[in-house]
């Protein structure tokens, strides 16, 4: 392409300080370094994790920067070393890498790498530690590596997954973080067997996609476990069955899942980052096979303690990170399942908007009415 090697100016919505409206920017777009790849975006959408760190509640802020991990977009030019991806390659950037040489990448079992694994912290890139985005010469960082709420944005090439050309970008650039962590989490982790019972504590996008993947494994009873009785309806759709909501009970609702099906669930999927429901979900599974998988994230200095005669009793406890997906090498495999018609991506779609009304996105999650807004960069 013409741009190779040269700035690229571009829009960007940046967030010059913590819980302040995005600002629609001209931007300076460095050519990509060694191991990098420039990437036209061409549809991000909005994640928690992007609301989290712009409110800054909890961590230490790093600002201006340009916030966005979930997105689709295509290789405008790739730097030096980059062997595996050309420009014009359709690509889904993700907040985590494979660099192909660590341990974590040679483990068959492991997506933890050790170049690339998640890094809130960093504002650069870690070829030299520098941004490769400025406005008038001051640098602006960079968030999770991946920062697509920019029309042109850098990304190391070990974070960023080659698809299908014939994939939608405007579907598919969803699979890049919370569909796959919840979908992945069962799939992958808690891998139910047909005909078994899952139960989903958490009800919002990583739930929902758990949900999603204990459809897809043939799961005969979803059970849905949400604090918000509202978000009961819209479950069904994702293949949940039946609902608890702890507040209509006054026993423990590990208990009111026990009765409900004769002793506990086969498997169940924590998905709300509350240490309570996490205990919950360890507990409610049945003894002699249950098995229990911990997704959210909690609070730095959260515990929690139950019975070891839980795990004595041939229950399991596990965690997962990314739903155990090699983002190079398993997300592209998931874009299939799309292209299959496995997997159902247009229902955790709930608004669409243009990228200079990117602040209405902020909102709809804020107020919780949605599951994922696509924000569409050319509008």
């Amino acid at each position: 392409m013409s741009t190779t090697g040269q700035i690229i100016r571009c829009k960007a919505a940046v967030a010059w300080e913590a819980g302040k409206p995005l600002v629609m920017e001209e931007v300076e777009v460095a050519p990509p370094q060694k191991h990098e790849v420039r990437i036209k975006i061409l549809f991000t959408s909005l994640c928690h994790t992007d609301v989290y760190f712009w409110e800054a509640k909890g961590q230490t802020p790093l600002f201006p920067r340009i916030f966005g991990h979930e997105a689709g977009g295509i290789v405008e030019s790739v730097g030096e070393g980059v062997t595996d991806l050309q420009p014009g390659d359709h690509v889904l950037p993700i907040f985590t890498g494979e660099c192909g040489d660590c341990p974590h990448c040679h483990s068959e079992e492991s997506n933890m790498c050790d170049l690339l694994r998640i890094n809130t912290e960093r504002g650069g890139m870690i070829h030299d530690g520098e941004s490769r985005f400025s406005i008038n010469g001051k640098p602006i960082h960079h968030f999770l590596g991946t920062s697509t709420f920019s029309e042109y944005t850098v990304v190391h090439s070990g974070q960023v997954a080659k698809i299908n050309p014939d994939a939608p970008l405007d579907k598919v650039c969803i699979v890049s973080c919370g569909l796959s962590t919840g979908l992945g989490a069962t799939l992958n982790v808690a891998k139910p067997k047909k005909g078994q019972s899952v139960a989903i504590f958490g009800l919002g996008a990583v739930g929902l996609a758990a949900a999603e993947g204990a459809r897809i494994a043939g799961a005969s009873r979803i059970i849905g476990v949400d604090l918000n009785s509202q978000r009961f309806d819209q479950a069904k759709e994702f293949g949940v069955t039946e609902f608890v909501n702890p507040k209509d009970h006054d026993k423990p609702v590990q208990q009111v899942i026990a009765e409900m099906t004769n002793g506990g669930v086969d498997r169940s999927v924590e998905c709300t980052g509350s240490v309570q429901a996490m205990i919950q979900a360890f507990e409610c599974v049945h003894d002699g096979w249950g098995v229990a998988v911990l997704v959210g994230v909690p609070s730095k200095d959260d515990a929690f303690k139950t019975h070891p005669m839980n795990f004595l009793n041939e229950r399991t406890l596990k965690g997962t990170f990314f739903g155990n997906y090699k983002p190079k090498t398993d997300i592209p495999g998931v874009v299939e399942k799309y292209m299959n018609k496995e997997l159902e991506l247009e229902k955790f779609i709930t608004h669409t908007v243009p990228f200079s009304e990117i602040n209405k996105a902020f909102d709809y999650m804020l107020k919780g009415e949605s599951i994922r807004c696509i924000i569409t960069m050319g509008a």
